[in-house]
């Protein structure tokens, strides 16, 4: 019986390990799913240890996530330069799945997971909150071209990046959940290289 136990545990503990060691940082093409699943990664801890600061923060970062993945696809239909083009894609695989860890946050703890069907109107969020764009220059990204594009959207993905990891910094300090600290700390820790990463391809576009 303890042949057998020890036999079908250490498949499990194999497992757990590559899991452990997909999380680990590497380039950012890598954190596509490893921050959703790192967050996730306690299983069913306390539904009620949350406040109203980690509440908020999955109410606002569901659509502000749901607007870059919006900004990745214009990139990825009108974007010239190819680190921007390649860029592009990374961000919609890291930012998707979190959007669906947080939903499923928001109703487990009895709260209404905002929309993300963009169209620029962000259920709520108020223009230019937490980095957001406004209506306005979303249209104005939607018909640049060229390397007016290229540089208009590195710009606004940095603005956009910097609004997350504020929004993120503030949940690490405020609030009780701890999977919400975790993808905290993980957006931070990858948009923050993002955000030096678009900065150095930004000034190598032609103004």
């Amino acid at each position: 019986m303890k042949h057998k136990l020890l036999t079908t545990a250490l498949p499990a503990a194999l497992a757990a390990a590559v899991v452990l060691a997909g999380c680990a940082p590497s380039d950012t093409s890598s954190t596509s799913g490893a921050r959703a699943s790192a967050a996730a990664g306690s299983g069913t801890s306390a539904n009620n240890s949350k406040n109203a600061a980690d509440i908020e923060f999955a109410k606002m970062m569901i659509p502000h996530h749901a607007q870059a993945i919006e900004m990745a696809d214009l990139a990825l239909k009108q974007a010239t330069d190819p680190t921007v083009k390649a860029l592009a894609p990374k961000i919609k695989a890291a930012q998707a799945p979190e959007i669906t860890l947080m939903s499923k946050w928001l109703i487990g703890w009895g709260e209404a997971a905002p929309g993300t069907a963009g169209g620029h109107d962000m259920s709520g969020m108020g223009e230019n909150t937490g980095g957001m764009m406004s209506a306005q220059e979303m249209t104005d990204l939607g018909k640049a071209n060229g390397s007016a594009f290229d540089r208009m959207w590195l710009q606004m993905m940095i603005k956009h990046h910097e609004g997350a990891v504020e929004q993120a910094r503030t949940v690490l300090a405020k609030g009780l959940h701890p999977e919400t600290k975790t993808l905290a700390q993980a957006i931070i820790d990858s948009q923050s290289a993002e955000i030096a990463e678009m900065n150095s391809i930004l000034a190598k576009i032609p103004t």
